[in-house]
C-alpha cells in the first residue's frame, strides 16, 4: 500500500535502486497524503541512481520525481534545493500498466550549477539531466510526462498503447534553445497486443511545450492511424480552462520518421 520504494525527506542523494521488480502499488489512505497517488519508486531529490528496474501495475506511476524546493521533514534544510538539484542517473527503467503515468516530473526539474541560487548563465549555469533507455507502455495517460523542464533530455525512450500520449513536455525554463529536448525514441500509438480501451482513444506520439525552445530529434513514429490520434502535438495542457496562452510557440524538429500509416 502506498509507495513501495522511496527517498523521502528530499535530503537523501547518491542512492543505489537497481534491479527491482516493483508490481501491484494500491494507493493508501492512512499514511502520507503522496501514498493515495501512489508510485513504486518515489524520488524527491534527483541526485540518486534509478537503473534497471521493472515497475508495473500502480495506481498512479512507476517512477514520480516530485522534487521539493527544500528539505522537508525531519531533515529540513532550506541549503537544501532538490528541484535544481543535477540528476544522479536514470537509465534502463520499464514501466508499464500504470493508472496514470510510467515516468512522471513534477514540478520543477531545472539543474544548476549551485542549486539554491538564481540561474546565471554566466556564474550559475544550467547542468544536463540525461535520462536514458525508458521503456513504457499500456499506461492509461502518458509514457512519460515532466512539467517544468530545465536542460532535461530523453534519450531513445520508447513507448507504445499508451492512452494519452507517449512523451510530453509540459513548459521549458530558464534555458535557451536546444537544452531540453527528446533524443531518439520510438513511439508506437497502437500495437497488435493494446487494450480494448486504446479503441476509443486517441493518442498522441509526443505533446510539445506551450512555450518555446524544445527540441525533437531523430524520433521514430508508427501506428498513428486510428480515430483523432496523431503523431505530434503542441501546446501542453492548453486545453485546460484555467490556461491563458493564447500565442504562438516554435517547435524545432529534425530527422523524424512517420512510418506510411501515420
Amino acid at each position: 500500500m502506498g509507495h513501495t520504494i522511496f527517498i523521502e525527506d528530499a535530503a537523501e542523494t547518491k542512492n543505489l535502486i537497481e534491479g527491482n521488480l516493483i508490481v501491484d502499488v494500491r494507493r493508501s489512505w492512512s499514511l502520507l497524503n503522496t501514498d493515495q497517488t501512489p508510485a513504486c519508486i518515489w524520488i524527491t531529490n534527483p541526485n540518486n541512481i534509478i537503473r534497471n528496474n521493472a515497475a508495473a501495475g500502480s495506481d498512479r506511476y512507476s517512477y514520480w520525481y516530485d522534487l521539493q524546493t527544500t528539505a522537508i521533514g525531519p531533515s529540513f534544510d532550506t541549503n537544501i534545493c532538490p528541484e535544481n538539484e543535477r540528476l544522479g542517473e536514470f537509465r534502463d527503467n520499464v514501466a508499464h500498466s500504470n493508472g496514470r503515468y510510467g515516468l512522471r516530473i513534477f514540478h520543477n526539474l531545472i539543474p544548476r550549477e549551485h542549486p539554491c541560487s538564481p540561474m546565471n548563465y554566466e556564474t550559475n549555469k544550467p547542468i544536463i539531466a540525461n535520462f536514458y533507455n525508458l521503456v513504457s507502455y499500456k499506461n492509461k495517460r502518458n509514457c512519460a510526462i515532466i512539467e517544468k523542464s530545465g536542460a532535461v533530455r530523453w534519450h531513445n525512450f520508447k513507448c507504445a498503447d499508451n492512452l494519452e500520449t507517449g512523451m510530453e513536455y509540459s513548459l521549458t525554463s530558464y534555458i535557451e534553445d536546444g537544452w531540453a529536448k527528446i533524443v531518439g525514441g520510438l513511439m508506437i500509438g497502437r500495437t497488435e497486443n493494446s487494450e480494448p480501451a486504446l479503441d476509443r482513444a486517441s493518442p498522441k506520439g509526443i505533446i510539445c511545450s506551450r512555450n518555446e525552445n524544445f527540441r525533437i530529434e531523430g524520433t521514430k513514429f508508427y501506428n498513428y492511424n486510428f480515430n483523432n490520434a496523431a503523431a505530434l502535438g503542441t501546446c501542453s495542457h492548453c486545453w485546460h480552462d484555467q490556461n491563458t496562452d493564447s500565442g504562438g510557440r516554435t517547435i524545432i524538429v529534425t530527422d523524424l520518421y512517420f512510418d506510411e500509416t501515420v
